[in-house]
């Protein structure tokens, strides 16, 4: 069990801890613009200086074009001889567009029927200082840690986390640990402290088509040149079949099943595919038929257009043949597909439904791989048993559709099972206007971080 004194401490200072998140949440981190460079920078440090005042030795470590954290507890706070957990979160965050929709200011965090509205509220700042809040309640309290802490905050997760296989291979030395906590998810639902044991891969690129050398007038010109974004639509429109399913060569040919355990735990879980329907506001009709919503969206893999653009954008008509048109691309992955396969079956795609005419490019922006883990580890049972000793509920097994690449980099590379779980609900409206983090999950999540630390420290 928890120390009593440390869940006093977290309890006592919720307000000073909700002040230093609010801080945080001010800096508009947004990795994928450059514009926001120097404040993903100040972030960046603005985080290291908090953990040095906490007995940490924080380094920032220059990485593409926003740093990494590594924040290592000191022999002041922590036994070198024991155990070391790495913990992992990220500071950057998805742009706030459209700005118009939201209530308060994306970066003005505000309270509101008992959350926190802001940018990064939910993904992931406020899933980042829960943790560090965790570890000060046993510093300012017991007088150290129970084990050794290694925080890895990155800056890019939001872009796909382009090239943090080099950064790992690189100092996979220097980031030895014994367990891994990778706090980028949430629950299940609410209620639902959460698990994850696997996540989907992905892979993300610009398909763009080129025709002719200069947009054209389309009363001169049309039907006599093959026009890109016609040629563009019809080419994604031929990636699925009438079934629902990717038309990619191969594209399945890797996929594993879950086993029918597995399944069955999911059927078990507190999930209505009409109130599910509602909640994403459209009839459930896409992806594969004679597929469960909770099988298409955690153990299939997709394609996805994100986005198109090409021609003419503004108010009113203008009557042009654009010279090209560009789609983003995202398709996600699932045990064992390989990133670099699924390039090669998208690049033949491309190539054979490529018209007369028109020159096609891919560029492929990011790419991570699946990840899956064994539930049955002590260290998924020690993280589980410190989230039921936090929320007061079991804690469920369960899959995630989206993507945190640090998971199997760090399962391959460092050769750690990660424990990947988080204190989000599904309706935060992460990547959304509006984007929330409710108050007591916050709080509530610094305890469960620090019942993490205790329950894993007794396990060496």
């Amino acid at each position: 069990m928890l120390p009593e004194e440390v869940t006093e401490y977290l309890a006592l200072h919720r307000q000073e801890h909700l002040e230093k998140l609010f801080e945080v949440l001010r800096f508009p981190s947004i990795s994928s613009q450059s514009a926001y460079e120097a404040d993903s920078l100040a972030c960046a440090e603005h985080i290291a200086e908090h953990l040095r005042g906490l007995g940490f030795s924080a380094e920032l470590h220059p990485w593409r074009k926003h740093p990494i954290i590594l924040a290592r507890s000191t022999p002041e706070i922590a036994d070198p001889s024991a155990p070391t957990v790495l913990f992992y979160a990220h500071y950057d965050v998805q742009p706030p567009d459209p700005v118009d929709l939201w209530t308060s200011g994306p970066f003005e965090p505000t309270i509101r029927d008992g959350a926190i509205y802001a940018r990064g509220a939910s993904d992931d700042k406020g899933l980042l200082m829960s943790c560090i809040n965790g570890c000060e309640a046993f510093i300012r309290t017991v007088g150290r840690l129970p084990m050794n802490v290694l925080f890895f905050f990155e800056g890019e997760e939001e872009i796909g986390s382009p090239e943090l296989e080099d950064f790992i291979t690189a100092t996979a030395d220097d980031l030895k640990s014994d367990f891994a906590v990778v706090t980028d998810m949430g629950f299940f639902a609410p209620g639902f402290p959460t698990i994850m044991t696997g996540l989907r891969g992905l892979v993300y690129l610009e398909l763009t088509l080129n025709g002719p050398s200069a947009d054209l007038h389309s009363g001169q010109h049309g039907g006599a040149v093959v026009n890109p974004l016609n040629a563009l639509a019809k080419m994604i429109a031929a990636m699925h079949d009438e079934t629902g399913s990717v038309t990619l060569p191969g594209f399945y040919d890797d996929v594993v099943e879950p086993e029918s355990v597995e399944l069955e735990q999911w059927k078990s879980l507190p999930f209505d595919e009409g109130e599910y329907a509602d909640f994403v506001g459209t009839a459930l009709v896409g992806g594969e038929r004679g597929r469960s919503v909770l099988e298409r969206r955690w153990s299939r893999p997709t394609l996805d257009c994100n986005g198109i653009t090409g021609g003419y954008q503004g108010q009113g008509a203008k009557t042009v043949l654009p010279a090209c048109a560009t789609a983003k691309i995202s398709m996600r992955l699932v045990p064992n597909q390989r990133p670099e396969k699924v390039l090669d079956a998208f690049s033949e795609f491309v190539s054979a439904n490529t018209p007369a005419g028109i020159r096609a490019n891919v560029e492929v922006l990011s790419r991570s791989r699946p990840f899956v883990v064994s539930p049955d580890t002590p260290a998924v049972g020690a993280v589980g048993e410190a989230m039921r000793e936090a929320f007061g509920a079991e804690t469920a097994l369960a899959r995630a559709g989206g993507s945190v690449p640090i998971s199997e980099l760090i399962q391959r590379v460092l050769k750690v099972d990660p424990i990947v779980t988080g204190f989000a609900l599904p309706d935060d409206n992460i990547h959304s206007p509006n984007e929330r983090l409710q108050l007591e999950q916050f709080h509530t999540g610094a305890v469960a971080a620090a019942a993490m630390l205790n329950n894993l420290a007794g396990l060496k």
